[in-house]
């Protein structure tokens, strides 16, 4: 009867391991495929590899859930011997991962509860959910079902009607103020609103008129030329008589000649 237990024992867990060895093959091969075909890698090909993954972890879980399949948590594994020395037969069934088999390395890999610090966390965690009412505990469960229900129907929604209602909800919000822009158009067309008066400019040395010409609108400065009183002009000819052709003034030919003469370079 012990013997019949003992095969029965080796054989699941030779089927375990086979099983186990399967699904850290398709690991590794998912693995490179994220890491070096990832430009070439496609949504199918991935969803493909998932649907791999999880076939392969519900046939661990019928084989260890399998009546047949001895239950593994009735034995017990005890190291009989630890050194600090390399195990190459040890290294070899672990692809290296596991070199030595010494009490440093024993807490972690025969664990058979999670880390002192993980326990202490679900303890805070239990204790955390005890202090909690029932009540309170229902109303923070409703409030979570409802928001994951309005997740779960704007997720189900067609995108047509997304755009909709983003379309009307910016349709029915006005995105300037009407009033600003009557008062931009009156102010550019018809000047309402703009003050009339300008700031007097600084007068320049040396420029007489200038100031005048910045506070009191557009002037000209008038010169009188040497002769008859009253005779005023802006640089030019003085007004000329009706019905008669322009003539040049006496004055005006005596200072021409005047000057000519004196600037001649024989005349000097």
């Amino acid at each position: 009867m012990q013997q019949r237990e003992e095969k029965q024992l080796e054989a699941s867990v030779e089927s375990l391991i086979s099983r186990v060895a399967h699904l850290k093959n398709a690991l590794h091969n998912f693995i490179y495929k994220l890491e070096n075909e990832y430009d070439r890698l496609t949504w199918p090909s991935v969803l493909d590899n998932f649907a791999l993954l999880s076939g392969q972890l519900n046939t661990i879980n019928k084989l260890l859930r399998n009546e047949k399949t001895p239950s593994f948590r009735n034995q017990v594994i005890i190291p009989l011997l630890l050194s600090p020395d390399r195990d190459e037969e040890l290294a070899k069934l672990t692809e290296q991962r596991v070199p030595v088999f010494s009490h440093e390395i024993v807490p972690d890999h025969l664990r058979t509860k999670p880390d002192p610090e993980v326990e202490e966390q679900e303890k805070q965690l239990s204790a955390e959910a005890a202090r909690i009412g029932p009540e309170l505990a229902q109303k923070q469960i409703q409030t979570l079902n409802k928001l994951c229900s309005n997740l779960l129907e704007k997720l189900n929604n067609p995108r047509d009607d997304r755009d909709a209602e983003s379309a009307a909800i910016r349709q029915n919000k006005p995105s300037f103020n009407p009033a600003d822009t009557n008062a931009l158009v009156a102010a550019v067309g018809f000047g309402k609103g703009l003050s009339k008066c300008r700031p007097p400019g600084p007068v320049a040395p040396g420029h007489p008129g200038q100031g005048a010409m910045m506070t009191g609108g557009p002037t000209l400065q008038q010169v009188t030329i040497g002769g008859a009183p009253g005779q005023a002009g802006m640089g030019g000819p003085p007004p000329q008589q009706q019905g008669q052709p322009g003539k040049m003034p006496s004055s005006i030919k005596t200072n021409i000649k005047s000057a000519s003469g004196s600037m001649h370079p024989y005349n000097r």
